[in-house]
């Protein structure tokens, strides 16, 4: 068996669609697992839709998650060039092969003709309004124009396209390592541009070329490329390498969180959700990726395999050795992957928690730096060690415990207007009394003086805690209170107390 090797071949018309990380991931996970090449090839032949910036994006976007290419553009290799640009000349001369044998022809229409045609298609009923084995022989093209007459339109340097010559009678056949069987009669099929008027190749010729000449085994890519595929089998029928035709798996679509259709940028935005893996400008607005959002790339890349990937076991968390040990495409699902970005948060999380403590007092040390502030490093050991089974993001350590580094200017309304009760700033400002002259260390320290001072006053505690909550961060809601306190300290507590006495109107 000849060595494995796959291949991502992204168009930089756009920022990567976590589809499209998907498949790289897939694509590296399947040479990995066979020890095999991973190869990234930019198909950048729509100059129309090209975007300057987009190529930048992907590497990026595969080096943050550590997608490394065994070959690409950057890196070279033995059957380079990778961008489709710089191989213009290998493609002509393949196309000009299978006009010469027969299996293509060239083309002179103009758009109007092209529109007349479809026009006249749809008057008839047709039931195809495309360029095919029917309408061909009514068109300006080789197959009508005489020899002497396409030589003088050509030298002429009048516009055209080369196109295959579908047969009009034929069944294709190819084994999808997903699907199964895919069966195609070719009278379905169009005569599909290969060679346009600006001498670059369609999608159609060039990736069948450049797999051949790569030697690329496996063609694992989206199922929105299933209906072109019986043509990609008839190109290499044509050009006599289908004994070395790779195999093809084509990937079910990533849905919308209801199921119902591909999830699109606009479902993304409708929701709130980030579906690009890095942030990329749109016009004056700044569109957020997953990296900006919080996530962890080994965290997303567990997230993305499971969408569609299923192996078999009630294992989720997978390192990406174990996902390349684990991973084969016979597991990989036929229907589509509902997408669920509270599934997201949660892997995030956990790979948080599993983080070590270290890491986190870091992120949480340069947060409160960015934000002004200096944080000891004891104190930031113990918020991490409040907050971390508590937080998705690891920016959530900052933002979710603001309150350890500035007091309260404004106070929850729903808790001060049911529960700042007469009764409850009693208690309040007897415990911060005490507190003021004690040297307290532990939350078990703080909670026995505040058992005491309730018993005193004869009061239970359930009718004070969302006070002193609230007069200490604000809300209503939060880290556990009594873990709270001594990273506030005894004399922050007392003073944030008196503050809040001294502001809040008894309910």
């Amino acid at each position: 068996m000849s060595k494995v090797r796959v291949r991502f071949a992204p168009s930089p018309t756009g920022a990567l669609h976590i589809g499209g990380v998907r498949t790289a991931l897939y694509n590296y996970l399947f040479a990995k697992k066979n020890n095999g090449d991973f190869i990234l090839r930019i198909e950048d032949t729509d100059k129309k839709r090209e975007v300057q910036w987009a190529e930048n994006y992907i590497n990026n976007s595969l080096n943050w998650l550590g997608i490394e290419p065994d070959e690409s553009p950057n890196k070279g290799g033995d059957f380079g060039p990778y961008k489709q640009s710089d191989r213009s000349e290998i493609y002509r001369k393949y196309a000009l092969q299978l006009v010469e044998e027969g299996k293509a022809y060239y083309a002179f229409d103009t758009a109007e003709e092209l529109d007349a045609m479809r026009e006249r298609l749809k008057v008839a009923k047709a039931s195809s309004l495309n360029y095919n084995a029917i309408s061909r022989t009514q068109m300006k093209n080789s197959l009508t124009l005489s020899d002497d007459e396409v030589e003088r339109r050509i030298k002429s340097g009048e516009p055209y396209v080369i196109r295959i010559c579908i047969p009009l009678k034929e069944e294709i056949r190819f084994n999808d390592l997903i699907r199964g069987w895919v069966v195609v009669h070719s009278s379905t099929m169009d005569d599909k541009v290969l060679l346009k008027s600006d001498g670059l190749p369609t999608y159609h010729l060039a990736n069948i070329v450049d797999d051949h000449l790569m030697k690329v085994t496996h063609v694992i890519r989206g199922e929105e490329w299933l209906p072109s595929a019986p043509l990609h089998v008839l190109l290499y029928q044509f050009l006599g390498w289908e004994d070395t035709m790779p195999s093809f798996a084509h990937l079910p679509l990533i849905l919308k969180p209801d199921g119902n259709g591909k999830l699109s940028k606009r479902d993304a935005e409708k929701h709130g959700f980030p579906i690009f893996p890095l942030s990329w400008k749109e016009g004056e607005n700044m569109v957020q990726g997953f990296k900006e959002t919080g996530y962890y790339p080994d965290a997303f890349l567990n997230f993305l395999a499971l969408l569609g990937w299923n192996p078999g076991t009630e294992q989720e968390i997978f390192s990406i050795d174990e996902m390349i040990d684990a991973f084969s495409i016979e597991k990989i699902n036929k229907s589509g992957a509902k997408f669920d970005i509270q599934k997201a948060e949660w892997f995030n999380q956990q790979y948080l928690k599993n983080k070590p403590d270290e890491e986190l007092v870091a992120e949480l040390t340069e947060q409160a730096s960015v934000n002004g502030h200096t944080i000891d490093q004891n104190k930031a050991v113990a918020i991490v060690y409040l907050m971390k089974d508590r937080v998705t993001f690891s920016w959530e350590l900052y933002s979710n415990a603001k309150f350890f580094f500035h007091a309260p200017e404004d106070y929850d309304q729903s808790v001060t207007s049911s529960k700042w009760t007469p009764e409850a700033v009693n208690v309040l400002k007897a415990f911060s009394e005490k507190i003021s002259s004690l040297k307290l260390d532990t939350p078990d320290e703080f909670k026995q003086v505040l058992l005491k001072v309730l018993d005193e006053k004869g009061v239970k505690m359930g009718k004070v805690m969302q006070a002193l909550r609230v007069s200490l961060t604000g809300e209503g809601a939060g880290p556990d209170l009594m873990g709270s306190l001594p990273i506030l300290g005894n004399k922050e507590v007392a003073e944030r107390i008196q503050q809040a006495i001294s502001t809040i109107k008894a309910a």
